[in-house]
């Protein structure tokens, strides 16, 4: 394991089949095979998301009103929503963050919101607590690694990073 700037890279040894760690700073991921759920293809444009209401319109997802001659689909966000199939798992841990939860919870949810507003695929799936440890689920790996960064900037602890490409999964865990 080496540490960069407090935050952890672990070494092959200790990941999980599939998973390597990130050693780019700059938090922009190249994705080598393209996300089932982020395909594209067959939108004709515009289309409107028929659950959150977000457009399709000049190859990406946007907030806005749909024409009225737009399409209906469901977005990649929706669409992972309702399969309960996230691209980020965030998990929040250790005696700091026990003992200031809610304050922790309202910095993850207040910037999950401020990111959804301006990309509707950026949400948070689901919030799960269990003996002191919370699991926060995403529906993009950059909005998991963005929380775990701005939470590991403002309160310090250990941040470790692994993405799976081949699954497209990313695992932030934040201990303090």
């Amino acid at each position: 394991m080496r540490s960069t700037k407090g935050v952890t890279i672990m070494s092959h040894a200790t990941i999980s089949d599939g998973f390597f760690p990130i050693a780019r700073r700059d938090g922009i991921f190249k994705e080598r095979v393209p996300d089932a759920y982020k395909s594209q293809v067959n939108l004709s444009e515009p289309t409107v998301c028929s659950q959150c209401g977000a457009v399709f319109n000049q190859g990406h997802w946007q907030w806005g009103q749909a024409p009225e001659n737009a399409h209906e689909a469901i977005c990649p966000a929706c669409h992972r929503i309702h399969d309960h199939y996230p691209a980020g798992f965030l998990t929040l841990k250790g005696e700091f963050f026990r003992a200031h939860r809610e304050e922790i919870m309202r910095f993850v949810r207040n910037h999950e919101k401020h990111q959804r507003a301006e990309h509707p695929l950026k949400r948070i799936i689901a919030v799960e607590q269990k003996n002191g440890t919370t699991l926060v689920t995403t529906t993009s790996i950059h909005l998991a690694r963005g929380i775990g960064e701005l939470l590991h900037h403002a309160y310090q602890g250990v941040l470790k990073l692994h993405f799976n490409a081949e699954q497209k999964l990313l695992r932030v865990n934040w201990t303090h």
